[in-house]
């Protein structure tokens, strides 16, 4: 022991304590086993200074002739108690959080209280040398008390440390709790905090989740349950609607193929019958998304089926008018045109059908033709790196061979039908005229192929080599050291 510590033993460790203050702020909390390391330093030496001085903290200060000696021994034997257990706090912190992560916070912030609890009754008894039994009887009898004031708040404490021993929900799970449905952000003593799809913050109290329904969307962790519903005409055969909302399932490539989804049937009514499409995608910022596609997706299968929904039956297309006539006004392209323009258009467009898997235009060739799908499911395939993959799905009212038609370009994609697929066909010689006449049609083309071109070029395009790093550092991690 150096010298001067053996001579100032009191003020070493009055400093020591300081040291160990000052280096727990000045770390920065991504090193947290440097701090820990630091503390259980300092915690060594400090003990090593008051016992080599005869201040054990197992027995009573020394210095009894010495009043402010005594006092000063005392504190400091009462602070080692105080230190160690929270040295003690923090190691098992550090071991839980390596375990269990946050989600145990709850049970090391109990464990903590129970080892300064412990650490304040030693204290009392080795060093202040009083009657441990009746501070232990008086302490139990405040309890009770407290306990009964506090019952409420005693309730969500345990229920929080139930929560938090079975684990239904974590840090960053979406779960619903009562219908109150939101991500985890906090599990404290007293509360479960959710944050909304609104943004909102909701605080639900352990005691009440702990008794409530909970219902976890991010378990397991690689899918996420949606669900639509639809209301259509109970005129409508069950068998069309059923094949139309599959046919929607299949547009749709955020679903996920296992499990597979689904199309039932829910109620029936003098006013419409209910069929909700259901299924599974991969991740939770996904569902409003999808929703949104398969709702889009099955309104316009269902047109094409000849099904409306009960909210869009008043603006149906009337039964009298031409297949080819009622693609035409849904048509995001060519609705624009004058009756008569439809009408010519109408009567010179060939109806084609396709097969699950036919090729209906492929990659390379110039089309002099124009397809408008009007039911089913069309693949498009790109090639990247000598390999074919999907890059999308199109449906009802969508249009194929625009490059061809506007600039004699090749078509970039394989076009191959999903499912049994039935597509008019418009020939260039009667839809060259029409683009010279109506400019706003051909600028609506343009535009599709100028989006389909970025869109498929961003595709294939080789995403940037990232640069390995080198060095010792690397090295170590690389081997798992």
């Amino acid at each position: 022991m150096p010298s001067f510590i053996a001579d100032h033993p009191m003020l070493c460790a009055v400093a020591l304590i300081l040291i160990d203050i000052a280096v727990w702020r000045l770390i920065s909390p991504t090193l947290a086993n440097w701090k820990l390391a630091a503390r259980l330093v300092i915690f060594a030496v400090f003990s090593a200074v008051l016992f080599n001085d005869g201040m054990n903290p197992m027995q009573a200060a020394p210095y009894a002739d010495d009043t402010t000696l005594h006092l000063a021994a005392t504190a400091l034997q009462i602070g080692w108690w105080l230190f160690a257990a929270r040295t003690l706090t923090v190691l098992l912190g550090a071991v839980m959080m390596q375990r269990v992560g946050h989600t145990g916070r709850l049970l090391q912030d109990l464990m903590g209280a129970v080892i300064f609890l412990i650490a304040i009754i030693a204290a009392m008894a080795y060093v202040l040398d009083l009657p441990v039994k009746g501070v232990l009887a008086t302490s139990g009898a405040v309890a009770i008390i407290v306990g009964l004031a506090l019952q409420s708040t005693l309730s969500d404490v345990f229920s929080g440390i139930v929560l938090n021993t079975t684990k239904p929900y974590q840090i960053d799970d979406w779960i619903s709790i009562d219908g109150t449905e939101g991500r985890v952000t906090d599990i404290d003593w007293r509360a479960t905090r959710l944050q909304t799809s609104q943004g909102s913050l909701a605080v639900i109290p352990n005691s009440l989740a702990a008794k409530a329904k909970i219902i976890n969307f991010s378990r397991p962790a690689d899918m996420f349950g949606l669900a639509v519903s639809l209301q259509v005409s109970p005129h409508a055969r069950p068998q069309t609607v059923i094949e139309a909302l599959e046919r929607a399932m299949q547009g749709c490539r955020a679903l996920l193929a296992k499990p597979a989804p689904s199309v039932a049937f829910k109620a029936s009514a003098s006013g419409g019958v209910e069929y909700e499409i259901s299924g599974f995608v991969p991740a939770m910022g996904l569902k409003r998304e999808v929703r949104n596609q398969l709702y889009d997706l099955a309104f316009r299968h269902l047109q094409a089926a000849g099904v409306g929904l009960l909210s869009a039956t008043e603006g149906s297309t009337p039964a009298t008018v031409s297949g080819a006539r009622a693609l035409l006004e849904r048509s995001s392209i060519f609705s624009t045109l004058r009756q008569e323009e439809k009408d010519t258009f109408s009567q010179n467009m060939t109806l084609h059908t396709y097969r699950a898997g036919d090729m209906i235009l492929p990659a390379g060739e110039v089309s002099d033709h124009l397809f408008i799908i009007k039911s089913g499911v069309v693949s498009v395939m790109l090639l990247k790196g000598g390999h074919k993959f999907e890059a999308g799905r199109m449906g009802p009212g969508e249009v194929i061979g625009e490059s061809g038609i506007l600039s004699d370009q090749a078509t970039l994609a394989d076009f191959t039908a999903k499912t049994y697929c039935t597509l008019y066909r418009i020939e260039n010689e009667y839809l060259k005229p029409c683009l010279d006449a109506r400019h706003d049609i051909g600028e609506a083309m343009k535009a599709l192929l100028d989006f389909r071109v970025h869109a498929a070029q961003a595709l294939t395009e080789d995403a940037p080599v990232v640069p390995v790093k080198k060095g010792f550092l690397q090295w170590l991690k690389n081997r798992g050291l």
